[in-house]
This record gives structure tokens, C-alpha cells and sequence, in this order.
């Protein structure tokens, strides 16, 4: 079986950078590491493994400038061939030319070589991400809503120990409790986590029924989120700790809510203002006068609509817009006119407008639009 491009391996272009190799590697190695598959059906489980070291195969290749510069000339047989499928396991020394690898890797779970050598080191749990949906009128007021989401936990029956009791978690014998083996590649080797106990340094006799070993479980999880009066489209709130459950006693990851607002059907939020197009009849829009504005709370305001107002004329409402996040104050509200022309006229009211029409037509003060386009016609007509 052929095997995969390195860069394709590592997502990564063949131009990549060492930072850019670097940081794909930590992060597909976190997806894949057998920790965070531990409790997967044993199908996913395997491919996850296979996964993981095909990862770490492609950066311990591309991290090394020398075996990286006989890979771009020559492939795969610049670097071994296809020989990676023979030799085995060496045994559990240290050394060897690959540290920078697991200085990555450990950069994860934190504190580069030294965590890699305690297998049974804190580690972090997994950040989540939730969307919530909210209305206009909520984000402007703020509310607490509840969110629910799977997410891995601390088994509770054997908590997190992976075994009910103690005396039937003993040291691997496989890595002899280091967590680590060496695997034999061609003309290198790599050092890789220990496939029996996936890099935990334990063995468990009797595992927990609940968790298959693991010390986790995924369950259905309930959290209430105060959203904050003026949050916009967009942002995102942070939870501590309410992420996935952290190993050998490390701390929770966090949970990422982002907030997205529907679009409204009235109002058009720009910052803390608020925007929106209000009808009026043209015997307001000529003498003046006023109409009723809905508000975001559900009640009204009275907008004055001066004498001669036009379409597209924008009239401010102050202090009717929106608090911004942790603000004080409240924006505007900015009301973008247009005036409607009647429609079903009776002959009364016709016979009233060609009268008004009439006396009219003979004052182009009345009308400064129309005169001044009048005149410019005219001059290409001169």
C-alpha cells in the first residue's frame, strides 16, 4: 500500500513553514493522541492510533531540515523507502534523534519533554464550542438561556481512576511504566506511545464497566449562560471549566458560546444604533407632523417629521438604540424616511390634488427638486 504525502499527512503546503509544520502537528497530534480516543469503540479507536502515528512519522521527517531537503528531492525513498512497515519494537531507552517531536507534543499537554517522561502528568481537557441563536430584542436587553451539549466527563463510578479499585491499576509491562517504546523505521526509529497502555505508563486488570478503563464518559450536559445586555452579532462568550473533563486530575477545558442575532425584520443594528425606514403619507411629509416609531421593548415613540421632509431623509430619535457591551449610554435611533404616494383615489380627492396640482406648478419654490432638474435639461436643449 502506497504511502500518503507527508505535507497532505500534516495538512500543510510543500511551502510550509517550520512554525506552520509545527503548529498542524500539535494540533491534528491533540485529536488523535490515543488519550483522547481512549474511550472510542475499539474500530474508531484503531484508526485514531494509525492515525496518530502516521502523524508522527510525516513530522519526524519534515521537522528535520536535513531528512525534509532528501524528502523533496526524493519522495518517499529519500527517507526509507517503504520500509517502515518492517522491524519492531527496540526497547525503552532514551536518546535518539526525534526530541523535537515530542518537544511539540508535549507543548500540548504541557511542559515539552519533562511531561512526556511522567505519562501520568495533569493534562487539560479539550475546549468546546456552542452556537446559540438569539433575537435583536434580547441581545439589546441581555437574558440567561440555557444550552445543552455532550461533552466527556469524569466517570463517576470508578472516578476516573479507570478500575474500582486500586490494586488493579499496576505499571504497564509492555514501556515498564514510561509510556513510551521505540519503533523501529528503515534506517531510524521513532519513539511513539506505548500501544498497550497509550502512553499512560498503567495497566488496568479489571477495567471500570462504565468508562472501558478510560476514567471518562460522555454525557448530556446542561448550562445556564447569562448573555449580557448589548452583545452584538458575533462575539463570544467564555465559560471556564465547562469544557471536557481533563486527565489524571487535570482541570476541565473551557466551553466558547458564540453568539449569533437573527436578522430583524424592522430594525438594522449598526454599533449601538439603530436603523430603520419609516412610511409617511406625503399631506405629513408636506405639512408636518408626527408618527408613531416601535421601540426594541415593545412599546413607542413619537417622531417629529418636519414640514418639506423628502425620501431619504434621516430623522434621529436620541438615546433609542442599544447599550453597547458593558456600556452606559444608549445610541440613536436613525429613521430613513420615504413618502408614500396614495393609491385608490376617490374622484374628490383627485379633483382636490389637480386643483392643489393647479395652483402649484406656477411656484417652483415649491418644488426646488424639480425645478433644479428642470433647469438642467433644459440646457441640452438650448
Amino acid at each position: 500500500m502506497s504511502k500518503r504525502d507527508y505535507y497532505e499527512v500534516l495538512g500543510v503546503t510543500k511551502g510550509a513553514s517550520d512554525d506552520e509544520i509545527k503548529k498542524s502537528y500539535r494540533k491534528l497530534a491533540m485529536k488523535y493522541h490515543p488519550d483522547r480516543v481512549s474511550g472510542l469503540p475499539d474500530a474508531e479507536k484503531k484508526q485514531a492510533e494509525d492515525k496518530f502515528k502516521e502523524l508522527q512519522e510525516a513530522y519526524a521527517v519534515l521537522s528535520d531540515a536535513q531528512k525534509k531537503q532528501m524528502y523533496d528531492q526524493f519522495g518517499h525513498a529519500g527517507v526509507g523507502g517503504n520500509s517502515a512497515g518492517g522491524g519492531g519494537f527496540e526497547g525503552f531507552s532514551g536518546g535518539g534523534g526525534f526530541e523535537d517531536i515530542f518537544d511539540a507534543f508535549g507543548d500540548i499537554f504541557g511542559g515539552g519533554r519533562r511531561s512526556q517522561r511522567n505519562p501520568n502528568a495533569p493534562m487539560k481537557g479539550s475546549d468546546l464550542e456552542y452556537t446559540v441563536q438569539i433575537t435583536l430584542e434580547e441581545s439589546a436587553l441581555g437574558l440567561e438561556k440555557e444550552v445543552k451539549f455532550p461533552r466527556t466527563e469524569k466517570c463517576g463510578t470508578c472516578d476516573g481512576k479507570g478500575s474500582k479499585k486500586p490494586e488493579d491499576v499496576v505499571t504497564c509491562k509492555t514501556c515498564n511504566g514510561v509510556g513510551q517504546v521505540r519503533f523501529s523505521q528503515g534506517f531510524f526509529s521513532v519513539q511513539q506511545p506505548c500501544p498497550d497502555c497509550h502512553g499512560r505508563g498503567k495497566a488496568i486488570k479489571n477495567p471500570c464497566s462504565d468508562c472501558r478503563g478510560s476514567g471518562l464518559v460522555k454525557q448530556n450536559k446542561t448550562v445556564k449562560v447569562s448573555i449580557p445586555a448589548g452583545i452584538d452579532n458575533g462575539s463570544t462568550l467564555r465559560l471556564t471549566g465547562e469544557g471536557e473533563a481533563g486527565l489524571n486530575g487535570g482541570p476541565n477545558g473551557d466551553l466558547y458560546v458564540h453568539v449569533t442575532v437573527k436578522q430583524h425584520g424592522f430594525f438594522e443594528r449598526r454599533g449601538k444604533d439603530l436603523h430603520c425606514e419609516v412610511p409617511v403619507s406625503f399631506v405629513i411629509a408636506s405639512l408636518g407632523g408626527e408618527v408613531d416609531v416601535p421601540t426594541l421593548n415593545g412599546g413607542s415613540v413619537k417622531l417629529k417629521v418636519p414640514e418639506g421632509t423628502q425620501t431619504n431623509q434621516v430623522l434621529r430619535i436620541r438615546d433609542k438604540g442599544v447599550k453597547a457591551l458593558r456600556g452606559i449610554t444608549n445610541g440613536d435611533m436613525y429613521c430613513h424616511i420615504f413618502v408614500e404616494t396614495p393609491v385608490k383615489l376617490s374622484s374628490e380627492q383627485k379633483e382636490l390634488l389637480q386643483k392643489f396640482g393647479d395652483v402649484a406648478k406656477h411656484n417652483s419654490n415649491q418644488h426646488p427638486k424639480s425645478q433644479s432638474w428642470f433647469d438642467k435639461v433644459s440646457k441640452f436643449f438650448k
